[in-house]
């Protein structure tokens, strides 16, 4: 009598189904779903998955890479006018010794393509010895200035007078190609005329576009890494291509059409070097910044607010 009792008094004691569940409603609930909140309140919990506490996959080469670009880019804007002069007229002569091996080997073989593979040494040059193109600031300083660094008249007076500066000092090298070695006079002038006569049309603005493009391109590939092996496989694959499809390049081809007239064999004038300068560096503008740099940005566009978050 007692023991049955206790038994009735005892809930816990008895051995009905579903008894145990219904005493304890958490026992149905599902253990992950108890820790979610602390999942989400911790934003480090995802870290170790590759993703961002937004949920983004992270992308470490590509975000190291930017962060080098906007440096870099910074330091370029606000460069002095007196280093900026020396290091376009610099990058100038550098291009043109490339032109020169360009006009020898064509000279000597008649081959294009082989001339082609020659002209590369200058883009050695220009990264090794730290000199810049025209085209080679359509990324670097824009994405500088699109993540809040500089100024956009600071921009503006980089590119004119790097443009201006790479002229001046390809002119002085085309002078001194035509009197020391005049035997690349006939070949200087063929090939510059052909630049030199593109004139105004679709065609010679998708040439320009496509070396804006390349030139872009090959920026973004040696920014990509720290060590000189890279860079250089960039710099001479990129750079051959210039010559070898006779893209149209504002600051290359007018130092081929440059030393065509100064050697007093050219089929062309000034006016036909101007045009062709105006119409290649608007062509180089928008496939460097339209089709390169715009789209690279796409890719960090969250790094790229924290920039101007942080400049603001």
């Amino acid at each position: 009598m007692t023991s049955s009792l206790g038994e009735r008094e005892d809930p816990q004691a008895t051995d009905e189904p579903g008894t145990e569940a219904r005493a304890d409603p958490e026992a149905r609930a599902d253990p992950e779903a108890r820790d979610e909140p602390e999942a989400r309140a911790d934003p480090e919990a995802r870290a170790g998955d590759g993703r961002e506490a937004g949920g983004r996959p992270r992308e470490p080469a590509v975000e190291e890479a930017f962060d080098r670009v906007v440096a870099e880019g910074g330091d370029r804007l606000a460069r002095p006018l007196v280093p900026l002069l020396a290091t376009g007229f610099v990058g100038g002569i550098d291009v043109a010794v490339g032109v020169l091996a360009y006009l020898v080997v064509y000279h000597q073989t008649g081959q294009p393509l082989l001339a082609a593979a020659a002209f590369p040494v200058g883009f050695i040059a220009l990264l090794l010895a730290r000199s810049e193109l025209f085209t080679e600031n359509f990324l670097v300083p824009v994405t500088a200035r699109v993540a809040g660094r500089g100024s956009w008249p600071e921009l503006v007076r980089l590119w004119l007078v790097t443009l201006a500066a790479n002229l001046a000092g390809g002119l002085v090298m085309a002078g001194m190609i035509v009197v020391a070695l005049p035997d690349l006079r006939p070949a200087a002038a063929a090939i510059g005329r052909h630049y030199a006569t593109l004139g105004v049309s679709w065609r010679s603005l998708l040439l320009a576009v496509l070396a804006g493009v390349v030139l872009t391109l090959m920026t973004r590939m040696q920014h990509a890494s720290d060590d000189l092996g890279p860079k250089l496989v960039a710099g001479v694959a990129m750079s051959f291509l210039l010559p070898a499809a006779q893209l149209f390049h504002s600051v290359l081809d007018s130092i081929l059409m440059f030393t065509g007239l100064l050697g007093g064999h050219a089929a062309y004038t000034w006016g036909n070097w101007a045009l062709a300068l105006a119409w290649s560096a608007f062509g180089n503008l928008v496939g460097g910044i339209a089709l390169v740099t715009s789209i690279r940005l796409l890719q960090v566009p969250h790094r790229v607010a924290a920039e101007r978050a942080a400049q603001s």
